[in-house]
């Protein structure tokens, strides 16, 4: 199983780079975001348990996130792999993740950091907030302090892939299908990797 975890700041083309990495490589897309959506909407019991912290305005604890990923692990066993999309957000979470992971045999293979710089960013942001009607990509000083949020929250996750040599981070400014092949370059070398060493 082959699993990899995309990490970028909001507006790094995270998201357009995961749908074309998932339809390349036959990964399954684990959006956290999405997995707390079905559940709610599934009514599971641990949908439940989460919309009941929403409906309080608090976070979902991570034992209910992991637990809704071990549920989709299950429910996948057979995929080739998974794609890990806005999750692990903190050290605790990596932690956590990986602990289920070694249960299932597995492991992350990769994480892979579009690198953006801010300015690029913030101009992305607010075009997009032109046409997408999110109020939260048309006011500078509040995409600014997401990134704040972004790098206080996911530097340490970085680092902490980074002492497993698990790190990679590439450049996320050019065209679509320029990013697409510098991932798809790195994806192809560590499958590879992985297949010579399980081969041994």
């Amino acid at each position: 199983m082959f699993n990899l975890i995309l990490f970028g700041p909001p507006g790094s083309g995270k998201g357009t780079q995961s749908e074309k990495i998932v339809e390349k490589f036959g990964l399954i897309h684990l959006s956290t975001g999405n997995l707390l959506r079905q559940e709610i909407a599934d009514e599971t019991p641990l949908g439940l348990e989460a919309k009941n912290f929403m409906d309080k305005g608090q976070l979902v604890p991570d034992e209910v996130v992991i637990g809704m990923i071990d549920s989709c692990l299950e429910k996948h066993a057979g995929a080739k792999g998974f794609l890990f999309d806005g999750f692990p957000r903190t050290v605790a979470q990596a932690e956590a993740l990986d602990k289920l992971l070694t249960l299932k045999k597995t492991s992350i293979a990769k994480v892979i950091a579009l690198d953006v710089i801010e300015e690029e960013l913030v101009q992305r942001l607010l075009k997009r907030g032109e046409t997408s009607g999110r109020s939260d990509d048309t006011n500078e000083a509040v995409i600014r302090k997401r990134f704040a949020v972004y790098k206080d929250e996911t530097e340490p996750v970085a680092d902490y892939y980074r002492e497993q040599e698990k790190f990679e981070m590439i450049q996320g400014i050019g065209t679509i299908d320029e990013i697409f092949k510098a991932l798809s370059t790195l994806i192809e070398a560590e499958i590879a990797h992985q297949q010579s060493v399980s081969a041994q």
